[in-house]
């Protein structure tokens, strides 16, 4: 039998064995790839330095300030078979029409978003709001309200949203473009019907573009700012914060094969983001300044061919519309090369996305280009692009050149580029006419206008009398209309055998 003092010489041995092991194992990385080790915690403090807010180093202090302007947002879409045009569809439309009957339930959706302004303005996103009949929102001291869709841009994801309430907490807005890759940054909202979650990360990567857009269109703006802090489903429309407690993205998307938090997150910059707010509260609707080019990233054999000591630049392959634009008639041609607009560099797609949609409709840029290695400098007078969409929506335009449905809120309508087929049957050229895919059931157009059954062809009411021809020209005619004001619209139905009507509306009824 082993004596007590040998068993102690024996546990000592195999103890210091296992450290030696550890050690070496250690030394050579083999602990790194042989165990599934878990992420390492963050700190709860960081470092002092610029970036760090004034008195503290805590992402909760940031938290504590900030939480406080951020909204939990939740909508009702309130959808019903479109049972009352079924008697009068006019044959060989019914698969046509038949994609616009909703199911017969009540959806719900959440999303997030943060105090604009004290007095009761909120900014979320478009994907958020725009297909609601209902909004509320819920605020973090436990206070519920309805709310008003004021606008939404479907071009940028944003939308703004108002509460009747004064006297609320806001976020301060900051500089998007002095963030750095690898700066903290805390992401608040309502991941997965968890209210007021705050997550923290760093920013992985600026300038994002259409690689991780979920939407496509001829005038989507892709400049998206990339983070690790966790982003999931619910978080949309919530402020992506730096740490002096400043609000510098608007969390959008996530990129996973799954709709969860894979490591990914995008937030669409705040200079975008305010200015589009700013054009939603004064006009209920945005003019998006445009050029008047289609482009596309420059490659080696681009670069090279002009020149260019890097592969830098955007490159010029057309115009829209096709015949002719700004651009075109500035000087620009296809195959330029635009290395600077308004005297700062291009040197992505998202980044001339950006320099232009800081500018105005109507202003007048210098535009710098490379045609073969030759220096040139044009001047380009920007244009809206719902003018744009005019053109490119006439008869023979390919169906990507025409704008996205928006909703005309006032109104409770969701209209649409009218369809070259339907155009076609009802006899209506000159790109005249909106068609109605949507109608709220709580709004003031409720049994006048049918969703899949009518095209909205004038406002008659208010002065001055004019044609409908875009989703634009609606909402400008609509935009300054109060509760209690009436609208008079010449409708016209899917059915080529019924005469249009006439239909009035009192706005808030």
């Amino acid at each position: 039998m082993a004596s007590p003092f040998s068993r102690f010489r024996f546990a000592t041995a195999a103890v210091v064995s296992f450290a030696a092991g550890v050690y070496f194992a250690s030394a050579m990385d083999w602990t790194r790839i042989s165990w599934a080790q878990p992420r390492t915690a963050r700190p709860a403090t960081v470092a002092g330095g610029p970036g760090t807010p004034a008195g503290t180093g805590s992402f909760a202090d940031i938290a504590e300030r900030v939480t406080p302007a951020v909204v939990a947002v939740k909508t009702t879409s309130n959808s019903r078979p479109r049972v009352q045009m079924r008697g009068r569809v006019p044959q060989g439309m019914e698969d046509f029409l038949e994609q616009f009957d909703p199911p017969a339930r009540q959806q719900r959706g959440e999303g997030s978003g943060f105090i604009y302004s004290p007095d009761g303005y909120i900014i979320t996103n478009n994907h958020v709001v725009a297909d609601a009949d209902q909004v509320s929102v819920t605020l973090s001291d436990g206070r519920t309200f309805k709310a008003k869709v004021v606008g939404t841009d479907s071009t940028t994801d944003v939308a703004v949203v108002r509460i009747d309430a004064k006297g609320l907490p806001t976020i301060p807005v900051g500089n998007d473009e002095a963030a750095r890759i690898g700066d903290w940054v805390l992401a608040i909202g309502n991941p997965l019907g968890l209210e007021f979650t705050v997550t923290a990360g760093i920013i992985s990567a600026k300038g994002r573009g259409a690689e991780v857009s979920p939407s496509r269109g001829s005038f989507n703006i892709s400049d998206f700012i990339q983070t690790d802090a966790a982003i999931n489903p619910g978080n949309s429309g919530g402020p992506l914060v730096n740490l002096r407690g400043e609000v510098i993205g608007l969390n959008s998307a996530i990129a996973s094969q799954t709709g969860f938090y894979s490591g990914y997150g995008f937030a669409i910059p705040v200079s975008l983001v305010r200015n589009i707010a700013e054009d939603l509260i004064k006009d209920g609707r945005v003019r998006l300044p445009v050029m008047g080019v289609s482009v596309t990233p420059v490659d080696p054999e681009d670069a090279g061919i002009n020149g260019l000591a890097k592969v830098t630049g955007v490159k010029v392959m057309g115009y829209n519309p096709p015949d002719g634009g700004p651009a075109k008639a500035a000087g620009i041609e296809v195959g330029d090369v635009i290395v600077a607009v308004d005297g700062r560099p291009v040197d992505r797609v998202s980044a001339l996305q950006r320099i232009v949609r800081s500018r105005r409709v109507g202003d007048v840029v210098p535009v710098e280009v490379r045609r073969f290695g030759t220096k040139k400098e044009f001047r380009v007078k920007l244009v809206e692009a719902e003018a744009l969409a005019r053109v490119s929506a006439a008869p023979g335009a390919a169906p990507e050149e025409t704008a996205a449905g928006r909703t005309a809120g006032k109104l409770g309508i969701t209209v649409e580029p009218l369809p070259t087929e339907l155009a076609d049957r009802l006899k209506l050229g000159g790109g005249r006419g909106v068609f109605v895919t949507k109608v709220a059931e709580d709004g003031p157009a409720r049994d006048k206008i049918a969703a899949g059954g009518d095209v909205v062809l004038e406002v008659l009411y208010p002065a001055p009398r004019r044609a409908v021809k875009s989703v634009g020209d609606l909402q400008a005619a609509v935009g300054a209309l109060r509760e209690g004001d009436y609208v008079s619209l010449l409708v016209q139905s899917v059915d080529p055998r019924v005469e249009p009507r006439v239909v009035n509306i009192r706005l808030g009824s």
